[in-house]
């Protein structure tokens, strides 16, 4: 039997990345679709954000302005694509507090360069593998109830796929040592927010509360 091409792109991240999404997120997700498409359109517009924030700042790295350009322009398309999917469905875009997620990961951040870039770097990795990992687990469970959103969310996972492989080779780029080390703090971090309890239901974050 052969094997589906995404197994393949998948598994980089599932090598990198030290848990999976809990089976109660998933059911979670299902559940609440909208809250899902309206947190993953903000998700799509921080990233854009996050990536041009970095162009402003380190002016002087060519390699990370030509990375950073395209992946914003990435971001923003796919944030217009899944605010086009929400008014389909006639869910609202309305204002949610952010998760925990992404500003307790950016908490670790050094305050010192050049260790802070590599800090942002790192962390734009696991975001963008966490968002990749978390479209591929929710394909079985949308397959029937949405195809469409199933469909999408399929066709995001070579390009989030390379995004995190841009944010990991800059990182190893612009370090003057083995970040190794401190990729695997970071994800620690991660696993942390993962699998534990979260009070919000949002695209990154925990375990849901009542679970």
């Amino acid at each position: 039997m052969a094997q589906d091409p995404l197994d393949t792109l998948m598994q980089p991240i599932h090598n990198f990345l030290l848990c999976s999404t809990p089976k109660a997120w998933l059911e979670q997700a299902i559940i609440d679709l909208p809250t899902l498409l309206i947190d993953h359109a903000q998700c799509e517009k921080k990233a854009a954000s996050s990536a041009m924030s970095l162009m402003y700042r380190y002016v002087d790295k060519s390699e990370l302005l030509k990375k950073m350009s395209q992946l914003a322009r990435e971001e923003l398309l796919h944030f217009e694509q899944v605010v086009n999917l929400m008014q389909a469905r006639d869910i609202e875009y309305l204002h949610l507090s952010a998760a925990r997620y992404a500003e307790a990961l950016r908490q670790e951040v050094s305050k010192n360069e050049p260790q802070r870039l590599i800090d942002l770097l790192i962390i734009g990795a696991i975001i963008e593998a966490r968002s990749c990992e978390r479209f591929y687990s929710l394909l079985p469970y949308l397959a029937d109830l949405d195809p469409e959103l199933a469909k999408y969310y399929r066709s995001l996972l070579r390009s989030e796929g390379r995004h995190f492989e841009d944010y990991l080779q800059l990182a190893r780029l612009y370090s003057r040592t083995d970040i190794d080390p401190r990729i695997q703090t970071l994800l620690q971090k991660e696993q942390d927010l993962i699998l534990s309890p979260d009070t919000e239901f949002r695209f990154h974050s925990g375990v849901p509360h009542a679970a």
